[in-house]
């Protein structure tokens, strides 16, 4: 059975926001395709033209870091010359006004802090920081030599992104946290993501159970959208989301 779903425009998101103060956002790739980032999945995504579990799984990357590496320079590459859009300069808006308490992201990007977002829950890591896959001693990128991939760490291990890879759980203190953010909010603004990707994908359904409102911002409706019961707001994040600061 397909959930209720009802289609709103910024000023009742920004009535509703008004009406439900505690407000978490969950974002995924869709928020960042405005910064320059391709989406994952979808026409033109990384997953068409790389085979995530040979790129993208922990193991791949233990057994042939140099291939896998070819997609982690792409991404790499991409990440580093995106800017924040105004979604993400709407939601730190948004958080500056107190309405919203944190924001838990599915992306690696980095751009929700570096449009001044304070609370941010990085759910599969951060792509700026780089760790041994052996010690888990950090490495500032600026020390790390990108023309001559795989890179080693002093104890031998492999460096890696500090990114959750296929085939690894969510930091326990990401999750916790996320969980925490969900069980407490009134209202939760998803973002850009389907919904599809397990365990980010039980966020939203945390937050209903515990009675908050939940508003999906995506270009189109989702498997989540028809899944959960929502409000709707269709469009563009880097659109709608200044739209609705501008009606608070």
């Amino acid at each position: 059975m397909k959930a209720q779903l009802k289609t709103i425009s910024p000023g009742q998101l920004a009535e509703l926001m008004r009406r439900h103060p505690r407000v978490v956002a969950l974002t995924g790739a869709g928020i960042s395709v405005e910064s320059g980032i391709p989406s994952f999945r979808g026409g033109g995504g990384l997953w068409d033209r790389y085979d995530p579990m040979e790129y993208a799984h922990i193991q791949a990357f233990r057994r042939d870091p140099a291939k896998v590496w070819q997609l982690l320079l792409e991404l790499d590459d991409t990440i580093t010359r995106a800017r924040p859009n105004p979604a993400h300069h709407a939601l730190a808006e948004l958080e500056a006004r107190g309405l919203v308490q944190g924001i838990i992201t599915q992306n690696v990007d980095n751009l929700h802090q570096a449009a001044g977002s304070q609370r941010v829950v990085e759910y599969h890591g951060n792509a700026w920081r780089f760790i041994c896959d052996t010690c888990k001693g950090r490495h500032p990128r600026e020390t790390l030599d990108f023309a001559h991939p795989p890179l080693y760490c002093w104890c031998g291990g492999l460096i890696r992104p500090d990114v959750v890879f296929f085939g690894e759980q969510i930091p326990a203190q990401a999750q916790e946290e996320a969980e925490e953010l969900a069980e407490q909010c009134d209202l939760m603004l998803v973002i850009g993501t389907s919904g599809e990707v397990a365990p980010a994908s039980y966020i939203p359904h945390l937050a209903k159970d515990r009675g908050a409102l939940i508003v999906e911002s995506n270009l189109e409706p989702t498997r989540l959208t028809h899944s959960i019961g929502y409000h709707f707001l269709p469009g563009s994040a880097g659109k709608m989301l200044p739209l609705v600061v501008k009606d608070l």
